[in-house]
């Protein structure tokens, strides 16, 4: 009976510790992505100026995280150099499951209008670059800020705000 007793509490003793190892596992899993969202939502917010809870939409700012910083190659689609249009595309075919037309000028032929008041999360914005109507192409995220390929900085996030998106803007709306 003793040994018994024994062999039974061995067993309890064993699987209170396997199933504590693989609750801890799972835990540190957990925590490491939360860790990692809320790095992203801190990360954003601050370059946005915006409170860390208004970035809900992680997969967007995922996405922008692997792009930054991506070098201006006009017609490139790759990390190795991606155009505005292109970058337009891609972010709008892996965030939003839509497909965009392959330029600017055409993706301003299927805008929705919207004034700059009412623009939202995802909202595209053309800009008449060099006298040439309809020729560049962002996304809106929040707080006047926009993400798109420069052809000087390559990938980056501007504000509306500056003098030269001021003069150069066209339109914006949504698909």
């Amino acid at each position: 009976m003793i040994r018994f007793v024994n062999y039974f509490f061995l067993i309890l003793v064993f699987g209170a510790i396997s199933c504590n190892s693989s609750k801890k596992t799972n835990t540190v899993s957990k925590e490491s992505s939360i860790d990692k969202n809320s790095t992203i939502q801190i990360k954003y917010a601050e370059l946005l100026q915006v409170s860390s809870e208004f970035i809900e939409n992680l997969t967007l700012y995922k996405f922008i995280d692997k792009w930054i910083g991506v070098e201006y190659k006009f017609g490139g689609l790759t990390f190795e150099g991606v155009d505005c249009s292109g970058f337009a595309n891609i972010l709008y075919k892996e965030v939003y499951k839509k497909d965009l037309p392959r330029s600017s000028n055409e993706i301003a032929k299927i805008l929705n209008p919207k004034p700059k008041n009412k623009l939202a999360e995802g909202d595209l914005l053309i800009f008449d670059i060099d006298g040439k109507k309809n020729s560049h192409v962002g996304i809106f995220l929040a707080n006047d800020r926009f993400i798109h390929a420069s052809t000087s900085k390559g990938v980056i996030i501007s504000t509306l705000n500056l003098p030269y998106y001021q003069k150069t803007f066209s339109k914006a709306g949504s698909i």
